[in-house]
């Protein structure tokens, strides 16, 4: 089974929170499973009183400020609320299937607190994430544990452990190897945020001074293709607006969505209306999986917005490629996550850096850890100098362009 969804995914593109500080979490429901309305088990206790007039209710994560996420007010948030606060059951109808259902790290399909058994392990980590601007420093900084200066639940990694279980829907290999990056140095700087003026948003990385690479599911989901959307780069200084891209002629989202078959054709390049790489520079592009020895040896670095670091550039400082497949996608052992997608794969080339590949995907391994795609330059590198000298691309419509920030 493929998961994947148009606007996150575990390599995926990312909604916008829905406030300030908090990254939302979203967890697609496998394709064979649906929500239904659950009744309260036998003998359970009166209901503490409570609505769903929150425009977040009813998604099977609770977002009340003292248990969930906070995006929702006290007592408007009660279904999904219900279970956390009555005491957690397994009355989700797939409970005990041996996969943890409830959203952030499972598949969504059920409420939280009503899939137990399958999901205790990774309990634990709900309504928690690492989006202190001093997370990854190994000090606990949440109150209660530390000097308070991070808000509660938002240094998990540091009061917790690094250590994520194999059972987790999540981008991580028993361990979460990941650090926030110093923005200001390369090749962080040259990095950023791609917003969709659909609100949903994905990582890029900028490759000549008016271009960027990221993801086609970026730009092209369910709703068909639309690139109009504005990037900033990791420092938050510089933003420009998309005005171009180039994707695969051959991409479809629905044949990507459902199977693994056209994984490799999963890239975009985007023009923009200024030339932020004149400021913060750029990244060069390179094919290193023509030579499958070479990229099997190399140290791969990446980074991306991570659903669970908030606005921080979280990233992998040394990983590895572990296969190279005849697609020209390649499976990594990078820690990424939802928000990751279209996010950059660097390696150091003397004085500079090259961008090897953008992260897409993973892929279902019955049996074992999933498998983490991206896609190599190799597919790709071909059609940037047409489209850097604009001789190629699609030009996005001025009406659709998001207004110029103030």
């Amino acid at each position: 089974m493929r998961f994947l969804a148009a606007a996150a995914t575990i390599a995926a593109c990312m909604a916008v929170a829905h406030i300030e500080g908090v990254a939302p979490s979203f967890a697609p429901p496998s394709a064979h499973k649906q929500t239904a309305p659950q009744k309260p088990p036998p003998g359970a206790a009166p209901a503490r009183r409570g609505t769903d007039s929150c425009r977040y209710a009813r998604d099977n994560e609770c977002d009340e400020p003292d248990i969930g996420t906070g995006a929702c007010a006290l007592n408007t948030d009660y279904s999904d609320c219900r279970a956390l606060r009555e005491g957690e059951n397994d009355s989700c109808r797939w409970a005990n299937d041996g996969e943890c259902d409830e959203p952030q790290f499972g598949t969504g399909a059920c409420a939280q607190g009503t899939d137990r058994t399958d999901c205790g392990a990774i309990a634990w980590m709900r309504n928690q994430n690492d989006s202190c601007a001093t997370a990854f420093n190994g000090v606990c900084e949440e109150p209660g544990q530390g000097d308070g200066s991070c808000a509660a639940r938002t240094d998990r990694t540091d009061c917790n452990s690094r250590e994520r279980p194999m059972t987790i829907n999540d981008h991580f290999f028993g361990r979460d190897d990941r650090v926030l990056v110093n923005v200001n140095e390369a090749p962080w700087r040259f990095m950023g945020r791609l917003t969709m003026s659909t609100g949903e948003s994905c990582s890029a990385t900028l490759i000549a001074p008016n271009v960027i690479a990221s993801a086609a599911h970026c730009i092209h989901t369910a709703r068909g293709v639309n690139a109009a959307g504005r990037f900033t780069t990791a420092d938050g200084q510089h933003s420009a607006n998309v005005i171009a891209y180039q994707i695969s002629p051959r991409f479809n989202y629905q044949r990507f969505n459902s199977s693994d078959e056209i994984d490799g054709l999963d890239w975009a390049l985007l023009r923009l209306d200024q030339p932020l790489g004149d400021r913060v520079g750029h990244a060069n592009v390179a094919n290193i999986t023509a030579e499958p020895a070479r990229a099997l040896s190399a140290e791969v670095m990446q980074a991306g917005y991570s659903w669970d670091t908030g606005d921080q550039l979280s990233g992998n400082l040394s990983c590895r490629i572990i296969a190279v497949n005849p697609d020209h996608t390649f499976a990594h052992e990078c820690d990424t996550t939802r928000g990751d997608s279209g996010s950059g794969f660097v390696v150091r080339n003397g004085d500079g850096f090259d961008l090897i590949g953008v992260d897409s995907s993973f892929r279902a391994n019955p049996g074992g850890p999933f498998i983490y795609i991206a896609v190599s330059a190799n597919n790709f590198a071909a059609a940037v100098p047409d489209f850097v000298a604009g001789r190629a691309g699609r030009r996005v419509p001025a009406g659709a362009r998001p207004k110029p920030a103030r």
